[in-house]
């Protein structure tokens, strides 16, 4: 239970800490976006729903491996994904989130790897952001053309 706790506490405060501000934010979304990007309004909902995955993942690892080491890889991951808006809004450059979401998919691809083998459950749940990281880094490209 207390793992439980522990856990979700990090990933609020990760979330609250790496949230950019109103003026940052107010700029990222008065940003164009291709036309084609009609689910937007779903993203909020399915980040959530990845940081529920997340939430998971990491309680199911600690169950089977009580590993301080693969807490800090889930912990990484946090940043790396959390970081995203937060550093494309205060540098107010769009590649700064293509690379980050990259770099991120990456970890999540090596964090998958290494969880498998202790649950396959804990790995099965980061395929929901394995999958959409990319679209993520592809919509990210996609505006920095459209706002040179």
């Amino acid at each position: 239970m207390v793992a439980a706790l522990v856990i979700l506490a990090v990933i609020v405060a990760v979330g609250a800490l790496l949230n950019p501000s109103g003026d940052d934010f107010r700029w990222f979304l008065h940003l164009r976006r291709p036309r084609w990007l009609t689910f937007e309004r779903w993203i909020p909902a399915i980040w959530l729903a990845i940081y529920l995955c997340f939430y998971a993942s990491a309680l199911l690892v600690w169950q089977a491996s009580t590993s301080l080491a693969l807490m800090a890889g889930y912990l990484g991951l946090v940043l790396l994904v959390q970081s995203y808006t937060w550093l494309i809004c205060r540098s107010r450059t769009l590649r700064n989130g293509t690379v980050i979401g990259l770099a991120g998919w990456a970890w999540g691809v090596a964090l998958a790897v290494v969880v498998l083998p202790l649950s396959r459950p804990a790995a099965l749940l980061l395929i929901p952001f394995l999958l959409w990281s990319p679209v993520g880094s592809f919509v990210t490209w996609r505006m920095e053309g459209l706002n040179r």
